[in-house]
């Protein structure tokens, strides 16, 4: 099992960025493949991006591709994601997840989620 707490949110212009940082305890942290979902108001939740228990592979939602990276470390017990360019349509409460295994895990639904953090982009 695996516990997550997200960070770094807040409010920010458009075109600015802001990087995205979710803690994850437990020793297994590299066991797990990650990834980070969004809800915006009124909206289902969407995914936005995943990695690999390695960090080798990842996916990214054609709606951010280009703008947003993900990325872990995994001595850190920690994923990232770093958001460039952001756009008044990206204010939404940024989830983290994880899914023990292979990414696909976390695509198809991850079993594991953290509190959220939320993000505004003011344009």
């Amino acid at each position: 099992q695996v516990q997550l707490v997200e960070s770094g949110g807040g409010l920010v212009q458009a075109g600015e960025s802001l990087r995205l940082s979710c803690a994850a305890s437990g020793r297994t942290f590299s066991s797990y493949s990650m990834g980070w979902f969004r809800q915006a108001p009124g909206k289902e939740r969407e995914f936005v991006a995943a990695i690999s228990r390695n960090g080798i592979i990842t996916n990214v939602a054609d709606s951010v591709k280009g703008r947003f990276t993900i990325s872990r470390d995994n001595a850190r017990n920690t994923v990232y994601l770093q958001m460039n360019s952001l756009k008044s349509e990206d204010t939404a409460v940024y989830y983290c997840a994880g899914d023990e295994g292979p990414l696909w895990g976390v695509l198809r639904g991850p079993a594991y989620w953290g509190q959220g953090t939320q993000v505004t982009v003011s344009s």
